[in-house]
């Protein structure tokens, strides 16, 4: 992989000077002024290396996902000193292995079950379910069942997102398997999981069912498991209202987004055939029959180095972010958004604000309110700005 994509969050120093920052949106692309800004309110800079943060529904904590391998939890505004979970022995961490995400039952008040997606020992992925203990504050760590494993022949594009979608079934974001340029063409090949959007059924099955409608549901031409193919490395994704948008890091030059309706099965990103709207590299013909589909924005690496995906914000606390899906990049900090108006990008915005360095994710609470997260071990909350 080239070396200006690398998440080498591992490395980064754990402390953190408190950003205490004003701002509102420069001009759009069409060079009229938006009105209302941002802050980003420090919650914690106590925490290691996060790379996630999430809410089971209804629930007023936060959890946040540290890559080495424990889950920690935010309650009242007060980091707790005992992990949520700790796996830190099961994890093979740095650069882009970890403990890269956690996801919570949607019907998590009544059965307790949650999914981490991780790199173990031999670095490979292990998608595992835990349930909580009689101590809400903790997960059971002996209720880990193994859910799926996915061999990984590299140590980078291992995705790592697993999240529920409005469908009640579990997604998982895979990455290409690593090096660079997929070597292995792994992400347009059907009978591989790497380079590929999952969905799965957690409440049919052991360990897992097949929902009918996944485009290779049968098994024969591809995957079972398959519902798009064509990503290179998914570094989050997110659904609003019928979409899915997903941030897909690119290779020597291009970072995009996708954006696609997420009840159509078997779509194709492109990777590697193409790299954001521009030709890459041939290797297999593609699948049959699947749908390509272009990003709906991309840019440059004269512009930044690696995407980092965030959500369409639909919370309350943010008037002049509603509607606004949410992005920034690792290397160069800024904090963007755009809007979706049918199939065009509309009202992009870049937030004045200062910039946040080595910014690994966003973060949803249950209330659709979104935080910042920092490698260097800060939490923020965004916030509106006062005038």
């Amino acid at each position: 992989m080239h070396a200006r994509n690398c998440r080498n969050l591992y490395a980064l120093p754990a402390a953190l000077a408190l950003i205490a920052c004003l701002g509102c949106a420069r001009d759009g692309a069409d060079g009229q002024p938006r009105l209302g800004g941002i802050t980003l309110r420090l919650v914690t800079d106590r925490v290691e290396a996060p790379v996630w943060l999430t809410s089971p529904p209804g629930d007023p904590r936060l959890f946040v996902v540290e890559q080495q391998g424990r889950i920690r939890v935010i309650r009242d505004g007060h980091l707790l000193e005992q992990p949520f979970l700790d796996i830190t022995r099961s994890v093979s961490d740095g650069g882009e292995r970890g403990l890269l995400s956690v996801a919570f039952h949607p019907d998590y008040a009544h059965n307790g079950q949650l999914f981490v997606n991780y790199t173990d020992r031999n670095g490979d992925t292990r998608i595992e379910r835990y349930r909580v203990s009689d101590d809400p504050d903790r997960a059971d760590p002996a209720s880990a069942q193994l859910v799926l494993a996915i061999d990984q022949p590299y140590a980078n594009h291992n995705g790592g997102l697993v999240m529920f979608g409005p469908d009640g079934k579990l997604w998982i974001g895979m990455g290409d398997g690593g090096s660079g340029g997929d070597p292995g063409d792994r992400a347009q090949n059907p009978h591989e999981l790497l380079g590929k959007l999952l969905r799965i059924d957690v409440d049919r099955g052991d360990p897992y069912g097949i929902p009918p409608d996944n485009p290779f549901a049968d098994g024969r031409t591809g995957r079972a498991e398959i519902w798009a193919l064509g990503l290179r490395n998914p570094w989050r994704f997110a659904f609003d209202q019928g979409r899915v948008y997903i941030a897909d890091v690119g290779q020597n030059r291009w970072e995009e987004v996708d954006v696609a309706d997420a009840r159509t099965p078997g779509l194709d990103y492109g990777w590697r055939h193409r790299e954001g709207r521009h030709a890459f590299k041939a290797g297999a013909p593609g699948v049959p029959g699947a749908r390509r589909v272009e990003p709906a924005l991309e840019y440059g690496h004269d512009d930044g180095c690696s995407i980092t995906g965030g959500f369409v914000y639909r919370g309350r606390a943010v008037p002049s972010l509603a509607g606004h899906y949410v992005y920034a990049d690792y290397c160069s900090g800024w904090i963007r958004s755009f809007r979706m108006n049918g199939d065009a990008v509309t009202d992009q915005r870049t937030w004045d604000v200062p910039q946040v360095p080595s910014i690994t994710s966003f973060g949803q609470d249950a209330h659709g309110e979104l935080y910042v997260l920092s490698g260097h071990g800060g939490v923020y909350r965004i916030e509106r700005a006062a005038r």
